[in-house]
């Protein structure tokens, strides 16, 4: 199949004006026509992505080094996992128990030290041509939540190919893949009455009218006639966008009331816990890339992101009181997967775009008015976590030196967790795509999945 530009929507302004549906910004008829435009890949098998934007410490979680000196190891001490050699955090001790259904990457490493431009060589696999110290960079290239939602095609039952939990990476965007395939944002699930902000319907057609069947066609009706030379194949997209917002399936995806709340309690009910628990509904539904925004975990916190430059030992401040909600959800995540027999389909990973510094920094006053310990960027070794899809677990990828400064062995890539990622998809990670200047871009320019895992 010719690769081709995907074009952006048609008339947006008018598909509002004569009442159609809408879907984060864009009609629904457009989205699904263009998504369409794709090659289909139809095996459904998930990714998400516990995205901890701001760089979170391997020394405080995963690659944790109580021999080093006392500026370089911190104040906080590991723990035995149920994997020998595995040891984690003391802030982490249900994901000690059950590490041998999870892996932990501890080689990956760049050179972009700005949050975005880490972000976009972690999420896309490019690496940004002119690195932006100011961290205002935004991304040419779009990430692989967007690639999947254009090579996976819709749906068949409507239900958003990428999804973000909360919201999505805001430093990436779909560009040339055309705007359909920005994610779908759902708001905070762990608010009271939760329902995704964006399953709304446009100005001109109300909530009490979504079940008068005759009306909603009738207004496709209206569209069709007045449009029916500038869009192909209008009434199938017409019907699909129907479908999205009149199905049972897709309403019962996002419908995270219906978990019991036995299982509610156990994924913790704050925003991190309840964001992995619809995170896991909608992979079970077969939405192909769910990314849960892990940056507050709770509605009062001070600390927004996993930025600590400062106060991120002591008191309420950073790891005490992020890490015991992280374990808490990814462990319940990882377990509830594994019980609904999920785990080869669905892959979890956890990070975020960088590390942090081996020597412990003291930083008088920062953005957030800490003040105390903490650690500065760093690309150069940081950790993830990985789990499920079919992947080997209870396994130690690669090893940092002595104060986890850069890989010592098996140094792992952004593009190669990506290929590994991509492999799980089903996605050609060859594949081109046109740019705007009409350049071939390919979905990964280097990488192979990690062999330590497949």
């Amino acid at each position: 199949m010719p690769n081709k530009v995907c074009r952006g929507p048609i008339r947006r302004r008018e598909f509002l004006r004569v009442g159609t549906l809408a879907l984060g910004g864009l009609t629904l008829p457009d989205l699904l026509r263009l998504r369409a435009e794709a090659g289909t890949v139809r095996r459904e098998t998930s990714v998400i992505l516990f995205w901890m934007w701001g760089g979170p410490s391997q020394l405080e979680t995963y690659d944790m080094k109580p021999d080093a000196p006392s500026e370089y190891r911190g104040p906080l001490n590991p723990i035995r996992t149920n994997v020998p050699g595995m040891d984690i955090c003391e802030y982490m001790p249900l994901q000690a128990k059950m590490a041998d259904k999870f892996s932990i990457i501890r080689s990956l490493h760049h050179e972009m030290s700005a949050h975005n431009d880490g972000s976009i060589e972690v999420l896309t696999g490019k690496t940004p041509s002119v690195p932006d110290p100011t961290s205002q960079a935004r991304s040419e290239h779009p990430d692989f939540g967007m690639i999947a939602s254009r090579l996976r095609g819709p749906h068949r039952d409507g239900l958003p190919q990428y999804i973000g939990v909360q919201r999505a990476p805001f430093m990436t965007n779909p560009n040339y893949l055309g705007s359909a395939h920005k994610s779908f944002d759902t708001g905070d699930p762990s608010q009271s009455g939760f329902a995704p902000k964006n399953l709304t319907l446009a100005t001109g057609i109300d909530h009490a009218r979504l079940d008068d069947r005759k009306f909603l066609l009738s207004q496709f009706e209206q569209y069709r006639r007045r449009y029916e030379h500038d869009i192909e194949g209008v009434d199938k997209f017409q019907s699909a966008a129907f479908q999205i917002l009149t199905s049972n399936k897709v309403a019962d995806a996002f419908d995270i009331a219906k978990e019991d709340p036995r299982l509610r309690d156990r994924y913790g009910r704050h925003r991190w816990g309840q964001s992995c628990l619809l995170a896991r509904r909608l992979a079970e539904a077969g939405a192909a890339v769910i990314n849960v925004d892990a940056t507050a975990p709770n509605n009062t916190t001070k600390h927004f992101s996993w930025d600590d430059h400062a106060g991120a030992f002591h008191l309420d401040y950073a790891q005490r009181e992020r890490l015991p909600q992280m374990d808490q959800a990814l462990t319940a995540l990882i377990n509830d997967l594994h019980d609904r027999g999920l785990d080869d389909h669905v892959m979890v990973i956890a990070c975020g775009e960088f590390g942090r510094t081996p020597r412990v920094t003291h930083a008088a006053k920062n953005f957030s008015d800490q003040i105390g310990l903490g650690r500065d960027h760093w690309p150069g070794a940081f950790s993830a976590l990985i789990a499920g899809g079919g992947l080997r677990m209870g396994q130690v990828v690669g090893e940092t030196n002595s104060k986890s400064e850069y890989p010592l062995h098996n140094p792992v890539t952004p593009q190669d967790l990506l290929a590994t990622v991509y492999r799980h998809l089903g996605i050609d990670a060859e594949h081109q795509f046109i740019n705007f200047a009409g350049r071939p871009i390919p979905v990964l320019p280097h990488g192979r999945p990690i062999d330590q895992l497949v």
